[in-house]
């Protein structure tokens, strides 16, 4: 029996509790977690501080140590988030659908959990507590495998969860982590059939696509985010001003931020010169095609293919001048990876066609990209962003992490 095999016993053992517990109970869980991290903030701050020095040490940027790093105001974040999803409605139990059928039968359709659910993510250690306190509320075991840069930070959650956990009468392994960051380790979690019933990648492109294509498990594929903006003819330019500097320079290294800016041919040579004003606050290199260099000056990189394809997280960003909004709609299909893309527009007709022509999770008008999110959308904390179309798609609450059960009740029927 391998590590994470052993793992999944424990987890199977307890997958049964967690998915009948009362409401009552996830709740209070969720509160002494909440306590517990508020209780513990220094000591938290401490095991961050040598995944932050390592992570120095090992030359990470400034934008990627900035993913790693817990502070007060992110910690309390964190306990904050488990405080809301007690507010939340319980997804378990929920009846979505039925009918009585012409023989008699009832048929109930209810949420129930999915199990026993797997997350491979990558520096950012407040997904540990996020992601662990979306599962117990959902009413799975979650077995959690964090990138090795977060090692430190990640083992102290978990073992601070696990003690609230079992304050709260629950049991402690609802919640794990691996410990074991070798990357064989991980493989075997990706195949770790009979143990998961879902694994769900959190990350970088490189991440999500070995997940992808080496699991054996059932996924859920959480997306990169090559996000765009296309600024039309009609665009308000102060307000795309805005919209594009937020998307870019708020937080460069989410999956929400702004990639890749269009820009309608009319309105770029007024548009452009406003644009690299602001981002130049922010030291963003510019990457564009040949007419954004003619209008910005050679200090503009020549982007390739490349540069249209990347999720940069960091302060780069391409752009490209565009002669229609057909242009930048195939451009966006034929580049994004299906997260999240806007139009700075005051044309109804531009509007309706960008949303409905644009194959993506989340499709904006006049508003930044940054709001794809779990809990500015409604949802409370979220498992990730799905970019693709079967289960689930865009921010992924507690329904996303429940599946279905059919309850036929009959008097005796019998086919015939």
């Amino acid at each position: 029996m391998n590590y994470i095999e052993k793992l999944g016993f424990k987890a199977k053992d307890c997958k049964a509790e967690i998915a009948n517990a009362s409401s009552a109970q996830k709740n209070d869980a969720l509160l002494e977690i909440a306590h517990v991290l508020r209780r513990n903030c220094d000591m938290i701050r401490e095991e961050n501080l040598k995944d932050l020095k390592a992570a120095a040490a090992r030359g990470m940027s400034e934008v990627m140590q900035d993913r790693l790093r817990l502070d007060d105001k992110r910690i309390e974040g964190m306990a904050a988030a488990c405080e809301k999803l007690c507010a939340a409605s319980d997804p378990v139990g929920e009846i979505i659908g039925g009918e009585v059928r012409p023989n008699g039968m009832k048929i109930t359709r209810v949420r129930v959990p999915m199990g026993v659910i797997g997350i491979i993510y990558e520096s950012r250690p407040n997904v540990t507590v996020d992601a662990a306190a979306l599962c117990l509320k959902s009413g799975n075991a979650v077995i959690l495998r964090g990138g090795k840069e977060a090692i430190n930070s990640n083992i102290c959650l978990v073992k601070l969860m696990q003690q609230a956990i079992r304050v709260a009468g629950l049991p402690e392994s609802i919640v794990q982590l691996v410990e074991d960051t070798d990357r064989g380790v991980a493989l075997d979690m990706m195949q770790a059939n009979g143990f998961l019933d879902v694994l769900i990648p959190r990350g970088g492109a490189r991440l999500i696509q070995t997940v992808v294509k080496t699991a054996t498990v059932p996924v859920i594929e959480t997306g990169t985010g090559n996000c765009h903006v296309y600024v039309d003819a009609s665009a308000d330019l102060n307000m795309a001003v805005d919209i594009t500097d937020n998307g870019k320079t708020q937080r460069p290294s989410v999956c929400n931020a702004v990639e890749s800016c269009l820009v309608h041919r009319d309105v770029a040579e007024d548009f452009l010169p406003r644009l690299k004003e602001r981002l130049d606050k922010h030291s963003v290199e510019i990457r564009g095609c040949e007419l954004t260099r003619m209008i910005l000056g050679d200090e503009v990189v020549l982007a390739t293919d490349e540069d249209y394809v990347t999720e940069f997280l960091d302060y780069i960003i391409s752009i490209k001048v565009v002669d229609s909004l057909r242009e930048a709609i195939e451009h966006i299909n034929s580049y994004s990876t299906g997260h999240s893309e806007c139009i700075v527009t005051e044309s109804l007709f531009s509007a309706e066609e960008f949303q409905k022509r644009v194959d993506s999770a989340a499709v904006y008008v006049n508003c930044s990209t940054r709001f794809t999110d779990g809990d500015e959308f409604g949802l409370g904390a979220e498992i990730g962003i799905s970019t693709q179309k079967l289960h689930a798609r865009g921010p992924m609450g507690l329904r996303a992490l429940t599946t279905e059960k059919w309850l036929v009740n009959g008097n005796g029927q019998i086919r015939k």
